[in-house]
């Protein structure tokens, strides 16, 4: 345990850069210069109520999923029970467990982190999740090795906890030994949480409804639009913006859709 507390407290101690959702809400809520918001986190916050750290901090104290990798990793396929997170907060807030928060001028704020905070960083983190044996296996295989930490936490993930479901995941593992691409654990992922498919049978018959639900989307955003402000567009760059987010919203589209597609073919090879 102490091992995964030192763990934690590294991860929450490295130096983060300020959002500028975090910047908005001060300076929208306080009446703050957004160049002030480092004194603000200073000299102003420790007088605010726990609700307000929590709203402040909690774009910053996220974990996304590479922090839930480092936890992952060290865990293994153990799990930390709900009943033991409370002492796990304990001991980081009387270390003291305290962030560094990086502003725009290249200044660092050491902040305290209050219990509040700490207990919905933990609560995120799935420490609870575990790893079943059939899919551990399957990840010491060479295919994985390069995203083999990440992939634990994708394995300790929320959606995997019904085993109709987690039978798509160990389906995944087998099929693609000879096929895995860089990525393929995130975009199975993506494809499990936003469409929840309850079982294999049911993902086999749903993937060409979605293939082509993802087409018509491509070829939607692929047809260019008119400005209909000449002048504002030549000012403000907004066609070149526009354009730009266009691309990367078809990249990541058609991107998808030839994940979609390899995954179809490895299901027909069931």
């Amino acid at each position: 345990m102490h091992e995964l507390i030192d763990t934690l407290a590294e991860q929450l101690e490295r130096p983060k850069e300020v959002p500028s959702r975090l910047v908005d809400h001060v300076w929208s809520t306080y009446e703050i210069d957004r160049d002030a918001v480092g004194e603000f986190l200073v000299t102003r916050l420790p007088d605010l109520e726990d609700y307000e750290h929590e709203l402040i901090l909690s774009p910053l104290y996220t974990p996304k999923l590479t922090d839930q990798a480092l936890s992952a990793e060290l865990l293994g396929q153990a799990s930390v029970a709900e009943t033991e997170w409370a002492g796990i907060v304990q001991q980081l807030e009387s270390r003291p467990t305290t962030g560094s928060i990086l502003t725009s001028d290249g200044k660092i704020y050491k902040v305290p982190l209050r219990e509040v905070v700490l207990e919905r960083y933990i609560r995120l983190l799935r420490l609870n999740g575990s790893i079943p044996d059939a899919v551990w296996v399957l990840l010491q295989q060479e295919a994985f090795a390069e995203e083999r930490t990440l992939f634990k936490a994708i394995a300790r993930r929320a959606i995997w906890e019904r085993a109709p479901r987690a039978a798509i995941l160990k389906a995944f593992l087998e099929w693609s030994q000879d096929t895995y691409l860089a990525g393929d654990g995130l975009r199975l992922l993506s494809v499990a949480e936003d469409h929840r498919p309850k079982d294999v049978t049911y993902l086999v018959k749903r993937l060409p409804q979605w293939q082509e639900a993802l087409r018509k989307e491509i070829e939607a955003a692929d047809d260019p639009k008119p400005f209909f402000v000449e002048q504002i567009r030549d000012s403000h760059g907004f066609e070149r913006d526009q354009r730009q987010r266009e691309e990367d919203r078809i990249a990541e589209k058609q991107d998808e859709l030839v994940f979609l597609s390899r995954l179809q073919e490895a299901l027909k090879r069931r």
